[in-house]
């Protein structure tokens, strides 16, 4: 218990020291994303519940012999105890945050210094990587910076994230692909097969749109009209080839047709625009969406939408459900009465056209995750306020709640210190269906277009994304496969728990 106290206490004094000081930590930094003053309260609150525990005094801490061998029943069903421990190691990857997905290099050094520009609030300048012109009045591509320093041989290097991309703002033009050449003939990498299709020389790799000469091939061979550039993007050159060989050529560029012919340029290479398909070469595993984003680095920063909004859906909701229906339950009556009467009311208003009035009327910037979840909390909340009803009904008839009373305990200690314990198990079985219906929520929400803006990576945009550009078909199937795989995981979970925590394994009849 020490230790954890220690740990809250640890977490919320770095948190706090941390976003004073200019630094975005990995996960510390979340609740201060969506709003500065929420991300302090969090803090505090953490900070409030360490010392708490510390000033308790107690030094271990053990569970009930009823608790342990919940427990252990858990463990021994081995299909929800690994989809358990699967769910554990997706929180923990996602709270890497930017150490495994983000366009800002965590670690920089030039000329003799160390920066880390990921783990900084606000952006590094480009001066202070030698950068001139515009681009050292602003923030640099790490990128391509580190491509330069592997170039110059200066000693300078750099150290990218696992992925290079952030899940959102930082869309890529094109990726280019190169070509084989075998003979006379283009194979493409891929499939080993000979290219059919568009391929061009560029006059920077680094830049996909900057081509010199974009040929058609037909079986790996330069076959019909080809198209020049030159430095300045104007189309100066135009020919036509058959089985690889040109005619009818036209030049109205400056200098001679020879020297634009033999200018210093790439390979021909295969120019792929959004949506680019895989492309270990580039670091895109799974290739690009619409809108030029990587697809891992999408669906990281879904899987990151999802978890930040099951942590704040599922306190919220369980906070107001649990409390409403316990106090329901104890006192019956009219109470009951007027709070079934207030749950009928918000059960009929259109959850969907409450989402498009507030969507419609409200300005973009304070659209965002913090609008969407409080809907849901709004409508949330009811589901279980009849289960813990029933909870508190049967259990206040029960001789250790008459005890209590006689003993003087006052009504929220009945409800809270008696009752509620003895209905904990209703509560962990709803938490994994819980979890389910936000990330489903958010989904549905996101994919018909009511959900959140398109700043914030979602798996449901994905997918719309994914069902309009079918000929790409590694954007939807990405977005299903994880949005399967998270919603088989805590399916798993919850029929564990849900087994685990069924009084029938240990009840004995006589």
């Amino acid at each position: 218990m020490r230790k954890l106290a220690i740990s809250l206490i640890l977490l919320g004094v770095i948190a706090i020291a941390g976003w004073a000081c200019g630094l975005a930590l990995p996960t510390l930094s979340w609740p201060f994303q969506l709003h500065v003053a929420f991300g302090y309260i969090c803090s505090i609150v953490v900070l409030v519940i360490g010392i708490g525990l510390l000033c308790k005094r107690q030094k271990h801490f053990n569970f009930k012999p009823m608790t342990v061998r919940r427990l252990q029943r858990f463990k021994s069903i081995r299909r929800g105890y690994v989809a358990f421990i699967l769910l554990i190691a997706m929180i923990l990857l996602a709270a890497l945050d930017q150490l495994v997905v983000g366009k800002r290099a965590l670690v920089v050094y030039y000329d003799g210094q160390l920066s880390f520009p990921a783990l900084m609030q606000n952006p590094l300048m480009g001066e202070q990587f030698g950068l001139t012109g515009d681009a050292a009045v602003s923030e640099p591509n790490y990128r391509k910076l580190k491509k330069d320093f592997a170039r110059e041989d200066q000693g300078n290097w750099l150290l990218m994230p696992l992925i290079p991309y952030d899940s959102s703002n930082d869309s890529i033009p094109a990726v280019s692909e190169s070509l084989e050449l075998r003979d006379g003939v283009y194979f493409s990498k891929r499939t080993g097969l000979p290219y059919s299709g568009l391929a061009a020389s560029l006059y920077d790799v680094e830049e996909p749109t900057s081509m010199h000469i974009r040929y058609r091939l037909r079986e790996g061979i330069k076959q019909g009209v080809a198209d020049g550039w030159d430095e300045q993007k104007e189309r100066v050159y135009s020919a036509t080839y058959q089985q690889g060989n040109a005619s009818q050529e036209n030049y109205s560029g400056a200098g001679e047709l020879a020297d634009f012919l033999n200018a210093e340029v790439t390979d021909l290479r295969i120019v792929h625009y959004n949506p680019a398909p895989p492309l270990p070469a580039e670091k895109l595993y799974l290739g690009t969406n619409s809108k030029g984003l990587d697809v891992i680095a999408y669906l990281y920063g879904g899987l990151q939408v999802n978890i930040k909004a099951a942590l704040l859906y599922i306190p919220c909701v369980y906070l107001i459900g649990v409390t409403v229906g316990l106090l329901m339950g104890y006192f019956g009556g009219t109470v009951d009465i007027l709070v079934q009467r207030l749950i009928e009311i918000f059960s009929n208003i259109p959850f969907l056209f409450v989402v498009l009035i507030m969507s419609s009327l409200l300005p973009d910037q304070l659209r965002g995750l913090g609008l969407i979840l409080a809907i849901l909390i709004l409508f949330g909340w009811m589901g279980m306020t009849y289960l813990m009803r029933t909870a508190a009904l049967k259990e206040k008839q029960r001789d250790y709640v008459a005890a209590a009373r006689v003993l003087g305990a006052s009504t929220p200690r009945i409800i809270f210190r008696h009752i509620l314990p003895n209905s904990v198990a209703i509560l962990v079985t709803l938490i994994p269906f819980s979890v389910s219906g936000i990330v489903l929520a958010l989904t549905s929400l996101d994919y018909l277009g009511f959900g959140l803006p398109s700043e914030y990576a979602t798996w449901g945009q994905l997918l719309q994304d994914g069902l309009n550009n079918l000929s790409s078909p590694w954007i939807v199937s990405s977005a299903f496969t994880m949005l399967v795989l998270l919603l088989v995981l805590v399916t798993f979970v919850g029929e564990a728990i849900r087994e685990a925590f069924d009084p029938k394994k240990f009840t004995t009849y006589r």
